[in-house]
């Protein structure tokens, strides 16, 4: 196929030559409607470009293909089979691959690291998880994916289990064996899911992580608003193999997925995998030399440690990471990520991407220059400067992982929507969790509907609320309260 073609783009472009009138939604009539103040702030042509998929871009049947054709490029691009566009991000994306495979009450092997949207997948479909254990770094305290030899102590438990799901990479950029994962499940002719939404990048230089496809996966879910040059909410989902059939996959995101899908995130899709495709190697060349010499620079400012492969990579830990993560572990000045992320905006207008009870994480793509790191760098060594002012004496409470590991009592579609009741966090220990409570970011749960809470659990969260982290999906987001199942309900 021809990769320097872009139909949704080129299909764009006509609509405009063309000079078309819609009697259609958008009511907004491309931007003639709509309010001058909001066109002052968004622009006339996110109003232009705003046009249905179908009586727009292309005719009332689609019969020029413009969609099936980009998708088909982005497959190719890419070294899938077949290539899926969704507008409503990776958390929709991933619900659809998990539907694929397992229904209500049939068992799915999952990452305990796993992303809330796929724990919201859990509760709408009804799947019973079977939890595998992530690696977990007890100097650090931080999380890597579960090992290959977990998936198989797993599935050697749980035959019946329908396929995998598993995280990689992580948010803080560390990565699994896939291709020994893969060949797990495929000796059992099940399924590999992998939620890559950090790792749309992946596929278009050597030196990054062995992406999903190349590894073996089954379904690869990619949020390429995160890590390429998608607009927010654009996520591409690949397939390839005959585990999962591509009706399947695309019946279910249509079970879920709008039905009045934007344009402007096709179009945005559409032209990164044609730059991707042109140019990716050398933008990303740019970016891994940019990423290493910005870690050399912060490693060098007093109370700073940027992690590297020694760090995070071997026995026990990470099989691979994305260097484009910066994490810099701040625990030496004895001061959390959250103080420090919100100084650096207030002070220096630096919006950061994690911010956890001891690191802090500037996230590199291939739209950064040494202008935009000269600005971290300034940043960075002012925050240094400052370290003393923010301490706060307030340590989060982070329990070995013995007893971070929470009981899965019910299933998590029962609990969430079963009979609840709002409690005081010191008299929930016991009791079974009918929400999540998510830090957010990176957005991984420390508790989730189905599971018994402890002491343990919630007084990290209580500590953790109290030094600055975010809990934004629990009813009572300062966690002094916990919604729970009613006791006299299961």
């Amino acid at each position: 196929m021809d990769q320097s073609k872009a139909p949704v783009l080129d299909a764009l472009a006509a609509y405009h030559e063309r000079g078309q009138t819609p009697f259609t939604p958008p009511g907004h009539k491309q931007g003639r409607g709509a309010d001058p103040r909001v066109r002052a702030v968004l622009g006339e042509a996110v109003f232009r470009s705003d046009v249905l998929a179908t009586s727009g871009l292309d005719d009332r049947t689609s019969s020029h293909g413009v969609l099936e054709e980009a998708q088909a490029l982005m497959a190719e691009a890419v070294g899938a089979e077949h290539a899926f566009f969704s507008t409503c991000g990776s958390s929709l994306s991933v619900k659809s691959a998990m539907l694929s495979v397992a229904g209500p009450h049939e068992k799915l092997l999952v990452g305990r690291d796993a992303h809330k949207s796929v724990v919201s997948g859990l509760i709408l479909s009804g799947i019973r998880p079977v939890w595998v254990d992530p690696q977990w770094d007890a100097e650090r305290h931080l999380a890597h994916p579960p090992t290959a030899q977990a998936f198989e102590a797993a599935f050697a438990e749980h035959p019946d289990a329908r396929g995998a799901l598993v995280t990689t990479p992580t948010p803080y950029g560390t990565c699994s064996d896939l291709a020994a994962i893969a060949e797990i499940c495929h000796r059992r002719g099940r399924p590999l899911i992998v939620d890559e939404a950090w790792g749309a990048h992946l596929p278009f230089h050597p030196d990054l992580p062995t992406w999903a496809m190349d590894a073996g996966a089954d379904v690869c879910v990619t949020s390429v608003h995160k890590m390429g040059s998608g607009l927010e909410q654009s996520s591409v989902f690949h397939l390839q193999g005959d585990l999962v059939k591509p009706e399947v996959l695309k019946s279910r995101e249509d079970l879920l997925g709008t039905t009045s899908p934007s344009s402007l995130v096709y179009a945005a899709l559409d032209g990164w995998r044609r730059q991707m495709a042109e140019q990716g190697e050398a933008l990303y060349d740019h970016a891994l030399a940019l990423a290493q010499k910005t870690r050399d620079r912060i490693s060098r400012i007093d109370g700073m440690h940027v992690h590297g492969r020694d760090d995070f990579c071997g026995l026990g830990r990470a099989a691979d990471m994305d260097p484009l993560q910066i994490i810099i572990d701040i625990s030496a000045w004895q001061v959390t990520g959250y103080r420090a992320a919100d100084w650096l905006r207030e002070k220096h207008r630096i919006n950061l991407h994690i911010a956890d009870h001891r690191r802090i994480s500037a996230q590199l793509t291939h739209a950064d220059d040494i202008d935009t790191v000269e600005v971290l760098l300034t940043a960075l060594t002012d925050l240094a400067a400052h370290a003393a002012e923010l301490r706060t004496g307030q340590p989060v409470e982070v329990p070995p992982p013995s007893r971070l590991r929470l009981e899965q009592a019910v299933l998590p579609r029962d609990a969430f929507f079963g009979r609840t009741e709002q409690v005081p966090w010191q008299e929930a220990d016991g009791r079974i969790a009918a929400e999540m409570l998510t830090p957010y970011p990176p957005g991984i749960p420390a508790a989730l509907p189905g599971e018994r809470l402890t002491k343990d659990v919630l007084r990290y969260l209580r500590t953790g609320v109290e030094a600055g982290m975010v809990v934004p999906d629990a009813v009572d987001t300062e966690v002094t309260s916990v919604r729970v199942l009613a006791e006299d309900s299961r």
